[in-house]
């Protein structure tokens, strides 16, 4: 795993005497000045911590949501491996979106298969709206595991696996254990919280909670429990697994890509400000190498010199948005990330910029922005001028709320 941090100075020990930052260390040299790096311990995923788990998994059957970012140890061997070579009696596999080896494309339906390498039989959550296991799927199964990297995003479809699998293992008295993850997005909590009263309750808007919340998948876990949303208000007994040295504020990269086009830290710090385009006329650079890094439209001619073609990749985007047509628009490639880090905030400035730039703007939006935006008010909003500002200030009651919620469930820093 790799972190990257800023060093600062902070007290250290050395030898038995303790040297504060830029203080004289009587240890050292008269007179010379020490300054010593922060040291910050490797953050350890919760499939990495076996020996946390590995005991209470034998003797059972077990049963793993799972995909291709389920890895553990610095081979990134997949966690399914690693258990069956040390004797865990895996039963079944149950793949999300994207599929368990995570190589179809955003919106595919996934059917069940049996894997070639395991040979188990792969019960896919994300074909034929089969988004929720049956009690046959479960049949046998003694503890169920989710183990899948999430990017901390209200309409990424991981968290509302998640639900569903709660769901069925309450209903099915199944214990749900939770190898937790870091947040790459773990700093940012903003965006409109999803108005449950206008927006119909979907797999990308499960629950009333900002664009991006700011938790991982063991404290979401925690607030569907703690917030009653699964159906008839039952309860997953839940097992958690944490993260080590973890903390939200921490900058982390993720060592495999979460879905075909999430393929850069760019890209997954960008999602939750650009995925809004999805509702929109825009390419935001799906069928391309750089998606989410790329927004533009052929109408936008003469406008932007930057220009890009979306166009079919099996396994990323078959099928575009404005496929095979010279888009013309922004490149994102060189954003700063910081911009987002230091404000806190989503940027919606690019999703001003093209709306005011697009010449009909009658047909920029269409109907799933406001199932994206959680809300019919920000696409009003954008339509009557509003500024950054002035959007971000009307979310600020909802986000309190949220965020007064949240604490309760919080395992990290």
């Amino acid at each position: 795993m790799r972190i990257f941090f800023q060093c600062a100075l902070i007290t250290v020990l050395w030898a038995t005497t303790a040297c504060a930052g830029s203080a004289i260390c009587i240890n050292c040299k008269p007179a010379k000045t020490i300054k010593h790096k922060k040291i910050i311990p490797e953050i350890i995923t919760g499939a990495d911590q076996t020996a946390l788990y590995i005991n209470y998994l034998k003797g059972k059957n077990i049963g793993m949501v799972i995909n291709q970012t389920s890895v553990i140890g610095k081979n990134l061997t997949p966690s399914v491996d690693s258990l069956l070579r040390a004797g865990i009696a895996i039963k079944k596999i149950f793949g999300p979106e994207h599929g368990f080896r995570g190589n179809a494309s955003n919106g595919a339906s996934v059917n069940d298969d049996i894997d070639a390498k395991t040979k188990l039989p792969v019960i896919s959550l994300y074909g034929n709206k089969h988004y929720k296991p049956t009690p046959e799927d479960l049949k046998a199964i003694d503890l169920m595991i989710f183990d899948v990297q999430d990017v901390g995003v209200r309409f990424y479809t991981y968290i509302s696996t998640l639900h569903y699998v709660m769901e069925a293992c309450a209903e099915n008295n199944i214990e749900l254990m939770i190898l937790d993850r870091p947040n790459p997005n773990g700093y940012l909590i903003d965006g409109p919280i999803l108005d449950t009263a206008a927006i119909s309750r979907s797999f990308i808007a499960m629950h009333p909670i900002p664009i991006s919340h700011g938790m991982t998948i063991a404290e979401y876990a925690q607030m569907i429990n703690g917030e009653g949303w699964l159906k008839n208000g039952v309860k997953c007994k839940l097992k958690i697994i944490k993260v080590a040295h973890y903390k939200h504020s921490l900058i982390y990269k993720l060592p495999v890509n979460p879905s075909p086009n999430l393929n850069t830290h760019q890209s997954i710090s960008l999602y939750p400000s650009i995925c809004l385009f999805e509702g929109t006329v825009m390419s935001l650079g799906r069928g391309t190498f750089f998606p989410f890094l790329e927004v533009g439209h052929p109408a936008l001619k003469g406008k932007y010199a930057f220009s890009f073609t979306p166009l079919s990749i099996p396994g990323m985007s078959e099928d575009p948005p404005q496929k095979d047509k010279l888009c013309y628009g922004v490149d994102l490639k060189d954003y700063s990330i910081d911009r987002i880090r230091s404000k806190r905030h989503i940027d919606l400035s690019v999703l001003i910029e093209l709306y005011k730039a697009f010449p009909d703007k009658a047909h920029f939006f269409n109907a799933y922005f406001t199932k994206l935006a959680g809300t019919p008010e920000l696409r009003k909003q954008i339509e009557a001028g509003k500024s950054e500002a002035q959007i971000y200030q009307s979310w600020v009651p909802g986000l309190n709320k949220f965020k007064a919620t949240r604490g309760k469930y919080l395992l990290y820093e």
